[in-house]
């Protein structure tokens, strides 16, 4: 197969949450570059409005569907909305999350729990529910947002968010885990673990740490717009047809050291 087919994603859907802002959308934005129809879920509907519009406005064939992935119910709803529209589902890209920080010492239960919910309950949800559409059809790809908060320790002064730390590595082992289960379904089950790049959720952090924060990174930097997408359209593509229960960083080296 010649390279160009191998990441070709065309005739192929797509299903990414978190996908109305940030890394991704940025995600989104790669699989419908290579071909793919897109779904966007989040929970504020006035930021998904204004993916979906970006989408549309690049020639991507798009939707998107408000949808909270803590909730059971909700998550059934939506994957049956965006099965109805496109056919089926073949990617999915389980990428919203939330952090709180705080001391371990004083974290509130609440917080914790809350960022456990998002981060590794909703990835379980919403991959069970996909996961069933792919098993039946015998094809589907998997990629998990990750993070390397999850393979490494960071200073307090850095990243104190414990809870966040451990859903990520949740997530990690519920990849690989889930990728020997699943791999006799031809059910391909990978993670991206990003490194620091500047979002919303890590604009605070740099504002106060980026000098400390690049001092760590072999390439000297944060992660740059753009420099996210091609590895989730490798991992959503047949160029990575004998890739599964991996975790690749994109860290600029940081887990490297």
């Amino acid at each position: 197969m010649p390279v160009g087919d191998l990441f070709d994603l065309s005739g192929r859907t797509a299903l990414v949450t978190g996908g109305s802002r940030g890394l991704g959308r940025e995600i989104a934005e790669g699989l419908g570059e290579a071909g793919a129809a897109v779904a966007l879920t989040a929970r504020r509907e006035e930021w998904l409005r204004e993916a979906e519009r970006g989408l549309r406005d690049a020639g991507i064939d798009c939707m998107a569907v408000p949808c909270d992935i803590t909730r059971a119910d909700a998550v059934r709803g939506l994957v049956d909305a965006v099965a109805a529209r496109f056919g089926t589902i073949d990617i999915l890209v389980n990428n919203a999350g939330v952090t709180w920080s705080a001391p371990a010492e004083e974290m509130p239960l609440e917080r914790w729990q809350q960022v456990l919910d998002t981060n590794l309950t909703g990835t379980f949800l919403m991959t069970q529910a996909v996961g069933r559409l792919m098993i039946g059809r015998r094809r589907g790809k998997i990629i998990n947002v990750a993070s390397i908060a999850g393979l490494t320790g960071n200073p307090p002064e850095i990243l104190d968010t414990i809870g966040y730390s451990a859903a990520k590595g949740g997530v990690i082992a519920f990849t690989r885990d889930l990728a020997v289960k699943w791999a006799p379904h031809n059910v391909y089950v990978n993670a991206i673990a990003p490194g620091f790049f500047r979002t919303r959720m890590t604009e605070s952090l740099l504002e106060r740490n980026q000098a400390r924060v690049e001092a760590q990174i072999p390439l000297g930097r944060i992660g740059r717009p753009g420099e996210l997408k091609g590895v989730a359209v490798f991992l959503a593509s047949a160029a990575s047809d004998y890739v599964t229960g991996q975790i690749i960083p994109v860290d600029g080296g940081r887990t490297a050291i």
